[in-house]
């Protein structure tokens, strides 16, 4: 068994090549040779958003606060808030976010398919996110 802390691990920026804005990133759990499933708590701040993006095993989103938006690549952009879990398939292109006015927090969990959590493309444009 291993018990990690709550805030015993240090913060760090969302790297400004996958992510538009200010986010901060807590990673409380990553897989290992044997468990592949690794885990974050991500926070974007008004206007803040990821990059498009695929993950190998798909990706499961728990909201914990906020408001924010996810769009799949030609779908309609979708409201999330506190409470809400929204899986995203293998392959599906997306991006995920805070709306302009107010923060999103929420947990991101995936599985790494030979060491490998997440396909990064290019940044959502802002005519993309105001949509």
């Amino acid at each position: 068994m291993k018990i990690t802390r709550s805030n015993s691990q240090p913060s760090r920026k969302g790297p400004a090549e996958y992510f538009t804005g200010s986010v901060r990133i807590d990673s409380p759990f990553q897989g290992t040779d044997h468990a592949r499933v690794s885990g974050a708590v991500v926070t974007f701040e008004p206007g803040a958003r990821t990059a498009w993006h695929t993950h190998p095993l798909g990706q499961t989103l728990i909201v914990t606060s906020g408001c924010g938006w996810v769009q799949t690549e030609g779908g309609a952009r979708d409201e999330i808030r506190p409470g809400d879990v929204v899986w995203i398939p293998a392959g599906e292109k997306h991006w995920h976010g805070a709306t302009a006015t107010i923060g999103l927090t929420h947990i991101a969990i995936a599985e790494a398919l030979n060491g490998k959590t997440v396909d990064w493309m290019h940044k959502v444009s802002d005519a993309e996110y105001g949509k």
